[in-house]
Parts: structure tokens; C-alpha cells; sequence
């Protein structure tokens, strides 16, 4: 069994291509445990913040914490999706984001990365 803690003070900020007016964290690596495959984040988007248009080089699942976000897909269709709710997509799904709310916006992201 292998396992890896991190700690509030242990995430480090990490610049993500295409995102704007935001602030992103990583949590944890997919080398953190056993060369595995889970990538994980925390954003915090101030309102208008986002990320551009752009393919979803892994599987991943967007999780709202706090506030609301707009998901754009690349086949036109547009979900708010507030506090607790919830949007997993496949590789290669185009998607940008923005911030919709009057507050900050949270939103933790899992990337799966497939198995090398």
C-alpha cells in the first residue's frame, strides 16, 4: 500500500496554459504514489476568470467548491454549474470555462492520465 499527504501549506502554484484571472494549485502529482496516473488541482477564478477553449488532453472531472462556473463544450452545449455540482469528460472533449458568479469561484479538477 502507498500513500502520499498533502498538507494546505505543501500545494504549490503552477502556471495553467490558457487560464486567465485565476490562481492555480496543484495538489498532487502522478508521481506522488507508485508513478501513478491522478493529477489534482484547486482553482480559484475571480469573476470573469477562466481558461480558453481548448482539447482535454486526459480524462477529468471538474468539481465546484465554491461559487459558480460556466462550462463551454465544444459541441456548443453551456452548463452552470454551482457549488457541489459536478462535469467528467473524456480525452480530446474541447472546453473552456469562466467564472460566472459575483464571488471567487473553487473548482478542483482531476486529470487521469492513462497508464504508460
Amino acid at each position: 500500500m502507498s500513500y502520499k499527504v498533502t498538507k494546505k501549506d505543501e500545494s504549490y502554484k503552477y502556471e495553467a496554459p490558457g487560464h486567465f484571472e485565476c490562481l492555480t494549485t496543484r495538489l498532487h502529482d502522478p508521481a506522488d504514489v507508485n508513478d501513478g496516473t491522478i493529477v489534482m488541482g484547486l482553482s480559484h477564478f475571480l469573476p470573469g476568470g477562466g481558461a480558453k477553449m481548448a482539447p482535454a488532453k486526459f480524462e477529468m472531472v471538474y468539481y465546484i467548491q465554491k461559487g459558480e462556473m460556466t462550462v463551454t463544450l465544444d459541441d456548443g452545449k453551456e452548463y452552470c454549474l454551482k457549488a457541489g455540482d459536478s462535469l467528467h469528460f473524456g480525452p480530446g472533449t474541447g472546453r473552456a470555462c469562466q467564472n460566472t458568479g459575483a464571488e471567487c469561484a473553487e473548482m478542483i479538477t482531476v486529470m487521469i492520465k492513462p497508464q504508460a
